[in-house]
């Protein structure tokens, strides 16, 4: 029996840092803030509060990783979160629909979009940053034309309750925003890390024309990919619609750099080198930490982009070096088996 090399403690310590130093960062921000604000910072309420302000962000952070685990990138889910929010508002305060059926609606609708998009990268080769942007533009054309770019304001009876509790009610002290986050995290996980489905995703990511010779169908899983962010993205509008209570044509815009942030940043962390859903978790909470911390110290209001627009280009960076240390240590071991795919069925 041909034993295995025994790894270096430096090399040992260096997966260490590289898997876990995300996590280790947000507890050291968590500690530095709770030093310098104590009396604001390290209180129950002001946790609440970043949680629940950060959820959204959240949520299209882990929609973003489904299509970059292909090597793809979804550039419409700011867009696709604006028309969503919009669609919500307009079916329940304007239309009088039952909000059960609209939010659902809504949530489909997003899927739609995302198999569009999918469609659009795969069949028509367009690369998924300009065909995404395209969809996207669209997109931000049809939120204009259902507001005519003025907000979407309920009547005098406002939303019903039950919709609002969606955003406002809490699940075990945790604010019930917070607990969708956490459930949409375990499920990708799930997905991604156990199931064949994230082995294929993961292979078409690394090598597409590998992919196709062991007879993944790529252009149907890339598909895929596209319809499960397109429906996080729904699903997050939805939410967004029961937090902030009037329909806003513009504000899905300021949530696209964010989700990207954290969804390319949390490629540096758990599994360096490969999008994964408890990676972005983990990037998602520095952000909130760094945020809400900077913005109890006084920052200005102009803070706030340079901190994402700074963080990303750091999260590129770190994600492109992590993936050449990768394949330089591949090329220093020793060939191994590869191991049996699940059988694709068509």
């Amino acid at each position: 029996m041909i034993r295995s090399p025994r790894h270096p403690p430096g090399r040992r310590v260096g997966h260490l840092l590289g898997a876990y130093g995300l996590a280790a960062l947000a507890a050291l921000l968590f500690l530095a803030f709770s030093l310098a604000l104590p009396d604001t910072f390290p209180t129950l309420d002001n946790i609440s509060a970043v949680l629940s302000s950060q959820s959204i962000p959240a949520l299209l952070a882990l929609g973003a990783t489904i299509p970059i685990v292909t090597r793809k990138f979804d550039l419409s889910i700011g867009y696709g979160l604006g028309l969503a929010h919009v669609m919500t508002m307009r079916l329940i305060a304007d239309d009088a629909w039952p909000w059960p059926l609209a939010c659902l609606t809504v949530v489909l609708g997003g899927a739609a979009v995302g198999a569009f998009n999918g469609v659009v990268v795969e069949f028509a080769r367009i690369d998924s940053f300009i065909a995404t942007l395209g969809t996207g533009s669209i997109l931000y054309a049809v939120t204009g034309w259902i507001t005519d770019g003025a907000r979407i304001v309920p009547g005098p009876h406002g939303l019903p309750a039950a919709f609002t509790d969606l955003y406002d009610s809490r699940f075990l002290g945790l604010p019930v925003s917070a607990c969708y986050v956490l459930a949409l995290t375990a499920v990708l996980w799930l997905l991604l890390a156990r199931l064949p489905l994230g082995r294929y995703l993961y292979v078409i990511g690394s090598n597409p024309r590998a992919a196709e010779l062991v007879g993944i169908p790529t252009r149907r899983y890339v598909i895929h990919a596209f319809v499960g962010s397109g429906l996080v993205v729904g699903a997050a509008g939805v939410l967004l619609a029961a937090q902030q209570r009037i329909g806003n044509p513009s504000v899905g815009l300021d949530y696209l750099l964010p989700a990207f942030v954290g969804a390319l940043l949390g490629s540096t962390a758990i599994t360096p080198g490969r999008a994964n859903a408890l990676g972005t978790l983990v990037a998602v909470v520095v952000l909130a930490i760094g945020l809400a911390g900077i913005g109890q110290l006084g920052a200005r209001f102009w803070v706030t982009p340079l901190f994402h627009g700074t963080t990303l280009l750091l999260a590129v960076g770190l994600a492109g070096y992590t993936a050449r240390r990768q394949v330089r240590q591949r090329r220093k071991e020793p060939p191994r088996a590869l191991p049996d795919l699940p059988k694709v069925t068509s």
